[in-house]
């Protein structure tokens, strides 16, 4: 899927961490921190605004699962595997020694690394460079891509992914973008979010009601392997009752419509 054309989007990647519980599959949220311009104080899954440097040399030479993605697909893999090593802690990336997976004990010592990415004083790439390691971006697996409405004055391009995590990372907010977090089961983030405990926007909202109809992680990943993704740019419609935002019935969500009212950036 291409990028669509136009300069006003900002291209951003969100990543659905997923895992079996004892009770079902679960995902990983964050809470947004309040000062944050996007979804501030909301229940969202992890992720960010591209950053130029994820498309440095240095990362595209370290990256599994390249074959056939244009450089758009490339740099929200990119941008999803380091958000999320940034906001929770989770690295999904290879060693170029043995090619396994990076495991608990070197997470540990690639902290040092993760804090100077969060402080934006080195891209991705240099910490790859450094520690002979490869993004598995074949990991990821699209579930989702929604582009902001153009009622909003700042509008975002994002692709959401979904993958396993890790079993042995310990997922845990990095106490700036998000100041609480969460492994939850999709339905009960619905109903606690319907109940008013929690603050989820609609684009979250809808993709957790999505991932609740699987039972389990590879039940998940396997239908979206197999699912087309159909780009979601809700737009407005007059109806009698009140505007409401809708989005496209082959796009496969639960819901069509949502009252405009309940809108919030």
């Amino acid at each position: 899927m291409s990028n669509p054309a136009s300069d006003k989007l900002i291209p951003a990647a969100t990543i659905l961490l997923v895992r079996d519980g004892a009770q079902g599959l679960e995902v990983f949220m964050v809470v947004r921190h309040h000062q944050i311009d996007f979804a501030s104080g909301a229940l969202v899954f992890p992720g960010g605004k591209v950053d130029p440097r994820d498309m440095d040399d240095r990362v595209r030479s370290r990256v599994d699962g390249l074959d056939g993605l244009d450089d758009w697909e490339f740099s929200m893999r990119v941008a999803a595997i380091r958000e999320a090593y940034e906001e929770c802690g989770v690295l999904l990336a290879r060693s170029e020694r043995t090619n396994a997976l990076v495991n608990a004990a070197q997470l540990s010592s690639l902290a040092v690394h993760r804090d100077r990415l969060n402080r934006g004083e080195i891209g991705i790439g240099e910490m790859l460079a450094e520690e002979r390691l490869r993004l598995a971006a074949d990991l990821l697996t699209p579930f989702a891509h929604w582009i902001t409405p153009n009622m909003m004055p700042k509008r975002f391009d994002t692709r959401f992914y979904v993958t396993a995590a890790p079993a042995d990372h310990l997922a845990l907010h990095d106490g700036h973008e998000s100041v609480d977090s969460v492994w939850i089961r999709p339905s009960d983030a619905v109903r606690e979010a319907e109940e008013g405990k929690r603050t989820i926007i609609f684009p979250t909202r809808v993709n957790v009601q999505k991932l609740g109809r699987f039972s389990c992680v590879s039940d998940a990943i396997e239908t979206a392997r197999r699912s087309r993704i159909v780009t979601v740019e809700p737009k407005i419609v007059q109806k009698e009752s009140g505007p409401v935002l809708a989005i496209p019935s082959e796009a496969d969500y639960d819901v069509t419509e949502e009252p405009l009212s309940n809108i919030r950036a």
